[in-house]
């Protein structure tokens, strides 16, 4: 079975790697079909992965309901993440960001029926909303922790001055955001912000949203609805440049005898010890590979190796459309 690991220092112990589920509602394409999206996250179940993360806005709302189906049977033996704050007009479509207390309330009671839980593991804030005080969001999340209804608070791509903020009136378990050999911004402030205060780390897209596997490159067509099409990162000439990453990982995959994502995973995982990626998947080969990423060791000579090539190349491209970037909390 898979190692496990704790987020920090509320003891939270998961498998070493979890399931993001979005793709298979949402942002890659079609949704996959229900039945197939449940047998994928059982197989995850059956193969020791006990951490998986959804989103109230992934759909919306329908992922909720599958990872929440998927996983009745093995209540008490997983942990289930998900996200509140966005705003849903009464047709379910997302607008704005709204973390304001009385919707947080409204958009729990929702999550824990479509999950069919009586608690949520782990209770992100999707995004920092500008609107409303940091304070106000953890004091929320903390009264439905006394209520039972929350265990864990969770914040997501939040910059440092509101982790402290929010830490201040409930500690919090996990920060999520996005973490890879192609987007190392959050070693600078917030690695170590996470471990002065002993918060545990939970990269989404540790492989590039698919480029660090090595199967995309400047043939490669996306459907019209994956949101890769509008990701700047992913344009032809910065898909030219960017390669020069996977080319570095590939080699020393060749050398270990193991894949590209498993090497881009395993990267990851040697960076801290509370840190858990979530790497999504549809597909059950692809959920094999990447969960042999987290029985892979890299060598001191491996990672010295990646740190030197990969510090030479300048990663090409913005990571989101400004529309997107907006909603980054600095």
């Amino acid at each position: 079975m898979m190692n496990k690991r704790k987020l920090g220092n509320c003891n939270l112990e998961v498998s070493a790697l979890g399931l993001g589920c979005m793709g298979l509602s949402y942002g890659y394409g079609p949704a996959t079909d229900k039945q197939q999206a449940i047998a994928l996250i059982r197989a995850a179940v059956e193969r020791g992965v006990t951490f998986f993360d959804t989103a109230q806005i992934y759909g919306p709302f329908t992922n909720e309901e599958v990872v929440g189906e998927a996983l009745a049977p093995f209540r008490g033996r997983v942990v289930i993440a998900t996200k509140f704050g966005f705003q849903f007009d009464a047709d379910g479509k997302p607008g704005g960001l709204n973390s304001r207390p009385d919707h947080i309330r409204r958009m729990t009671e929702d999550s824990l029926r479509r999950l069919g839980v009586e608690t949520i593991d782990l209770y992100y804030q999707h995004r920092v909303d500008p609107n409303v005080p940091i304070e106000d969001v953890a004091g929320t999340v903390k009264e439905l922790i006394h209520e039972g209804k929350v265990k864990h608070f969770g914040l997501s791509e939040a910059g440092v001055r509101t982790i402290r903020r929010a830490h201040e009136v409930q500690p919090v378990t996990a920060l999520q955001s996005e973490y890879s050999l192609w987007w190392r911004e959050p070693e600078d402030e917030i690695l170590p912000t996470l471990e002065e205060l002993g918060i545990g780390f939970v990269p989404f897209s540790p492989l590039g949203k698919g480029f660090l596997t090595g199967k995309i490159d400047t043939s490669t067509t996306f459907d019209r609805t994956d949101y890769r099409n509008s990701v700047p990162r992913f344009n032809p000439e910065n898909r030219v440049a960017n390669q020069a990453i996977v080319d570095v990982v590939r080699r020393v995959a060749n050398r270990k005898k193991a894949t590209a994502a498993q090497v881009a995973l395993a990267w990851v995982l040697a960076q801290k010890p509370w840190i858990v990626p979530i790497p999504g998947t549809t597909k059950l080969h692809r959920l094999d590979e990447n969960l042999g990423g987290a029985s892979l060791q890299l060598a001191a000579e491996d990672l010295a190796d990646i740190e030197v090539e990969v510090s030479k190349i300048a990663v090409q491209g913005e990571r989101y459309l400004p529309a997107a970037q907006a909603w980054i909390d600095r």
